[in-house]
């Protein structure tokens, strides 16, 4: 068990380093880039640095070119927690246009919101957004579902060995979802229409 967990990391970690750029400057440009969600606030109501931080990492790359639109994808399961609406707004209050933004409000986990970016909004080339050790995985399953996608790393947090050890054990995970979930279960609505000018790439 823990030779199969540890050889899922190293799998993923060295299948997508080469794709997972940490440096502006280094980005190639794509049209759209798809902003994995999270909190906005951690327990207690304290800012979510890893919110904070991957947010200006999406503004960076539209204001620098590297992407045109932005999909926002999220949990949004109730009305008092609504991820891709709470990206929406700080983005805006970054300087990025609201109609440049898609929402997403089915992006569950990281797999509902790459699968659901290349099959509900027909996007098969993409930038993912997030922070380094989550953009691995994220960049792995994008890759075993034939999409040809590339990362940006937004500014990593110090945090403890919860969310490193987490992260670990997400990674054999996603192998699973990618040979063994059952795709069908995942909802075809578009929950907020792509641009049309996205639409025909």
């Amino acid at each position: 068990m823990l030779m199969g967990i540890l050889l899922a990391n190293i799998w993923i970690v060295f299948s997508t380093e080469n794709k997972n750029f940490y440096r502006l400057k280094d980005m190639p440009s794509n049209d759209v880039g798809l902003v994995l969600g999270t909190s906005k606030a951690v327990h207690g109501g304290k800012e979510n640095m890893f919110f904070k931080y991957r947010m200006e990492a999406a503004a960076r790359l539209y204001k620098e070119g590297k992407v045109k639109f932005l999909i926002l994808s999220g949990n949004h399961d109730s009305v008092f927690y609504n991820e891709p609406n709470d990206m929406k707004k700080a983005l805006m209050s970054l300087g990025v246009p609201e109609n440049v933004m898609t929402l997403d409000f089915a992006g569950f986990r990281t797999y509902d919101s790459i699968i659901r970016c290349k099959e509900v909004f027909n996007q098969h080339k993409f930038t993912i957004i997030s922070q380094p050790t989550h953009n691995a995985r994220a960049l792995f399953l994008a890759n075993q579902l034939g999409i040809d996608a590339v990362a940006f790393a937004a500014q990593d947090v110090p945090s403890g060995y919860k969310t490193y050890l987490r992260e670990y054990l997400a990674r054999p995970k996603a192998i699973l979802d990618v040979y063994l979930l059952d795709r069908s279960q995942y909802s075809s609505k578009k929950d907020v229409k792509v641009k049309e000018e996205n639409d025909s790439q």
